[in-house]
């Protein structure tokens, strides 16, 4: 037998939607790296991004178990000495949910070329209405 080795002519991606109020944040998190990466799919090649397309809505409706709403920070820094801007998860939700659902998924990825492209395909929105309707997205429960 032959191992099979994807080309990147016969990838063939979909749209997949998923509800960001029916899991919590890590196990959400999870599910959209594996489908960015096209893990779950028969023809997955590591070194090619066959990975699908995920929307997220209802980002505003976020949910995490024990105090990470008040507990989990997230950092970043300016380059600048005394640049370090430290957020927590609920002042981040607050601001722009979309940022920690990206993260979550960011740090999920693997660190490679193919990361940016594959976080490019996520689509993060905070109500329940997205502008995606017309690639008939499969909903995820």
């Amino acid at each position: 037998m032959k191992t099979y080795s994807q080309k990147s002519s016969e990838i063939k991606r979909e749209w997949y939607l998923i509800d960001a109020k029916s899991l919590p944040l890590g196990k959400l998190a999870v599910v959209i790296a594996d489908k960015l990466m096209g893990k779950s799919k028969v023809t997955y090649t590591p070194h090619i991004d066959n990975g699908d397309y995920v929307v997220v809505i209802n980002a505003k409706e976020l949910k995490v178990t024990g105090n990470k709403m008040t507990d989990k920070m997230y950092h970043r820094h300016s380059g600048f000495p005394g640049g370090l801007t430290s957020l927590k998860l609920e002042e981040v939700v607050e601001k722009d949910p979309s940022v920690a659902i990206k993260e979550a998924v960011k740090g999920m990825l693997p660190k490679n070329k193919l990361a940016a492209d594959r976080l490019a395909r996520l689509r993060v929105f905070d109500g329940a209405e997205h502008t995606h309707a017309a690639q008939n997205p499969k909903e995820i429960k």
